[in-house]
């Protein structure tokens, strides 16, 4: 008996070390790191890799998840599950992450990666701070997060940890290609409720400046008037319109329902048919004689880049109506509609920089848009 005790006290105190070097490990991998030479030189790919690591960690976070919650506790087993972890998985999903160079993978998937990894170790650390260090295993509280324990049980996180794993399990199937579409179709739709909401106000009716036969008392209208400036009450375009602002309202929801069909048609005729991401790699002479050319990476980077700020210029542009500033709502409006027409101008050829059908759509898209302007 009394070497079965102390065999049992010297793997409570390896399980303790063990715990703490996890914790350490994790708290290290969500640190931004450089990248090395190695991670741009190597044939690794890091959705694969990305794939395989998160596949473990998942696995392994469920025998952890039940080593802690069954009889007998056994200190040594969930010592070996962490030390697994700590000497594989873990780290190969940060080297993962280190992999996804943004000038290979695109910088959409980089900060994807980078930021479903993050999550992996964040959830993981959770769980690996509730393993019990008494040599007992958790009580039901605190397996299943209720009574006085506070926070989730061990369950609801060892769930939690499945989540954020699929989700980096899941960028493999989904590919650059995907995770494209995924984001443009994500900002077309910010961009769709952004022209149903300015469409909506301006659809709304003037109250009008008459207040001829108003009984309220004055309390009430300052009571009024203070409730409109907290819930910041909008201003209606005036009937008489001295400032034109109707017209230029016209105008923009027509070139806004232009950039939404610009969004639609770049994901059927660029995004869907972009070649495999990452390109091979090619050496100075084989580029010159490539189809598929680096530049490729770059181009999808800068039209994502402006079909998601588009949205938020629209934001801008709808405050400017709501405020009836012509001026601000026609700088606004340049801002906005020359960021849609550059983002169709980068696509005016397709991947192997021939002319297409989408060229000529791409034409006939910015004589629609300059011809609104030219009737503004």
């Amino acid at each position: 008996m009394p070497a079965s005790g102390s065999k049992a006290t010297e793997d409570l105190e390896t399980l303790k070390s063990t715990v703490a070097t996890a914790l350490a490990l994790l708290a290290q991998l969500q640190t931004p790191a450089a990248p090395t030479a190695n991670a741009t030189t190597t044939q690794v790919h890091a959705l694969d890799l990305a794939h395989d690591a998160a596949s473990l960690i998942r696995a392994h976070s469920t025998k952890l998840s039940l080593l802690i919650i069954n009889k007998p506790f056994t200190a040594s087993a969930i010592t070996t599950v962490l030390r697994e972890l700590v000497s594989g998985p873990l780290p190969g999903l940060a080297s993962a992450v280190e992999h996804c160079d943004g000038a290979k993978y695109t910088k959409a998937m980089n900060e994807e990666l980078k930021y479903q990894a993050g999550r992996v170790f964040t959830e993981f650390g959770t769980l690996v701070k509730a393993i019990p260090l008494d040599g007992k295993i958790l009580s039901d509280d605190a397996k299943n997060g209720t009574g006085s324990s506070k926070g989730k049980g061990s369950l609801a996180m060892t769930g939690t940890v499945w989540q954020a794993c699929d989700a980096v399990i899941g960028l493999k199937a989904l590919g650059i290609a995907g995770l494209v579409i995924k984001k443009a179709e994500q900002y077309r739709a910010t961009l769709k409720d952004a022209l149903e909401e300015l469409q909506e106000w301006g659809e709304e009716e003037s109250d009008g400046e008459d207040d001829e036969g108003d009984t309220g008392s004055v309390d009430e209208d300052d009571a009024q008037a203070a409730v409109d400036d907290m819930f910041g009450n909008q201003r209606h375009i005036p009937s008489d319109d001295p400032e034109k602002i109707r017209p230029r309202l016209e105008s923009s929801l027509k070139r806004l329902r232009l950039l939404s069909l610009m969004y639609q048609a770049v994901v059927k005729r660029r995004f869907k048919t972009l070649p495999k991401l990452p390109l091979p790699e090619y050496t100075a002479e084989q580029r010159e004689d490539s189809n598929q050319s680096p530049k490729v990476v770059v181009c999808v980077d800068e039209v994502l880049d402006l079909m998601k700020v588009i949205p938020d210029m629209v934001d801008e542009l709808a405050s400017a109506f709501y405020e009836l500033d012509g001026l601000d709502i026609d700088e606004r409006m340049d801002q906005c509609f020359n960021s849609g027409l550059a983002a169709a101008q980068l696509l005016v050829r397709d991947w192997k920089g021939k002319e297409d059908e989408f060229t000529a759509w791409v034409q006939k898209f910015q004589l629609a848009m300059n011809k609104e302007v030219r009737s503004d």
